[in-house]
């Protein structure tokens, strides 16, 4: 008959009144929880009932007596529910109570992973509403990407109902958005490359420039100060999308004190003009090494030094490539490279990229972004 307690109240007052549908009952258990039940009328003074018991009159009798064994179905799962108390049970499959919104539970097996319902009595959330608790709460729902601000009535951890909150507090907005950063990560916000190295020269510049005031901008630190930097611009933020249109680069540009902003591009400017005329990108690392300059070996000949910046102390690292964009050199040491590694260099790359200047005097020859001109 499933794990309805209705049934077995039926049950019982059918055996007293001599009804005969016993509902598949033992009358034996039936005389012995009948004795027990008289010993409980005799000290309350109430007569016996043998009307037809009204199914949320006993849920709201087991509510009361175990207010944690309140459940609310879970949405689209009409075998699963979760109790006030927080715990996830289910009904027997093919139980005659599943589909009931609310159930208040007389019997569950024990444990703390998803539990078993063996007997319940369906229960109206309206009849609760005298034990229940109103909490604001605020929170993010992960799966659906949005900020919850809501009034509830709950019945321990289960709501009764809720409605929209008017307004959101705003120091539980900064700690729900703060705690979806930290938990999702910074990529939720909107970062390009041209940020990353941002973040990347300005970790550079206070590795090599420790007595000067170049602040700490490491991933792990904006996630520990989220509140102060980036707090202040979190109140438009509803939703997961909202993120992506923050002004990040507005943001950030802030944390740099005057006169760094200036400081910044003076000493670890984002790109180099080579003896070519080419303006190329140097990439920054976030752990103070030298920066990178990946440039063609035709687009620096003449020039006899690494290039520098920082003022001059630190020496870029060169990547210098074939005419296929292909690194063919790593070095710190340009002066060295031309002396004594270029000669050899040019054996092997004049036979494979033909069409390319490969002089024997790279430090008097042309530079130049383009192949030989062809023969008139």
């Amino acid at each position: 008959s499933g794990a309805d307690l209705t049934l077995r109240v039926v049950a019982l007052r059918n055996w007293r009144a001599r009804r005969g549908d016993l509902q598949g009952a033992d009358p034996g258990a039936l005389a012995r929880v009948e004795r027990l039940s008289e010993q409980w009328r005799r000290r309350l003074g109430v007569p016996a009932g043998n009307d037809t018991p009204d199914p949320y009159a006993i849920g709201l009798l087991l509510a009361l007596a175990y207010p944690d064994r309140v459940a609310r179905m879970r949405e689209g799962e009409p075998r699963r529910y979760r109790l006030s108390g927080g715990r996830g049970v289910r009904l027997a499959e093919d139980d005659p109570l599943q589909g009931q919104p609310w159930l208040a539970a007389a019997h569950l097996d024990a444990g703390s992973e998803e539990g078993r319902v063996f007997l319940a009595a369906p229960v109206r959330p309206e009849d609760l509403e005298p034990f229940a608790r109103s909490v604001e709460v605020v929170a993010w729902d992960a799966r659906a990407g949005v900020l919850l601000a809501q009034r509830e009535r709950r019945i321990g951890e289960v709501a009764l109902w809720v409605e929209p909150l008017e307004r959101i507090p705003e120091e539980e907005r900064l700690r729900v958005l703060c705690q979806v950063v930290r938990s999702e990560g910074l990529d939720v916000l909107p970062w390009t490359e041209n940020l990353r190295q941002w973040q990347a020269r300005v970790l550079s510049l206070r590795a090599w420039r420790p007595e000067e005031a170049w602040p700490d901008v490491s991933d792990g630190h904006l996630l520990e100060t989220l509140e102060d930097w980036l707090g202040p611009w979190l109140g438009a933020v509803s939703r997961r999308e909202d993120f992506s249109r923050l002004d990040l680069g507005g943001i950030l540009a802030g944390l740099l004190p005057w006169p760094l902003p200036a400081r910044l591009d003076e000493l670890a400017p984002t790109r180099l003009t080579v003896p070519s005329g080419s303006s190329i990108r140097l990439r920054y690392g976030p752990d103070g090494s030298p920066p990178v300059l990946a440039v063609r070996i035709q687009e620096v000949f003449g020039l006899a030094d690494t290039p520098r910046v920082n003022e001059g102390r630190t020496p870029v690292l060169l990547h210098l490539l074939s005419p296929a964009h292909r690194p063919v050199q790593v070095t710190q040491d340009l002066r060295s490279f031309w002396a004594n590694t270029y000669p050899e260099l040019r054996k092997e790359l004049r036979g494979r990229y033909s069409k390319h200047p490969w002089p024997e005097d790279p430090w008097n020859a042309q530079p130049t972004r383009t192949a030989k001109p062809r023969p008139p």
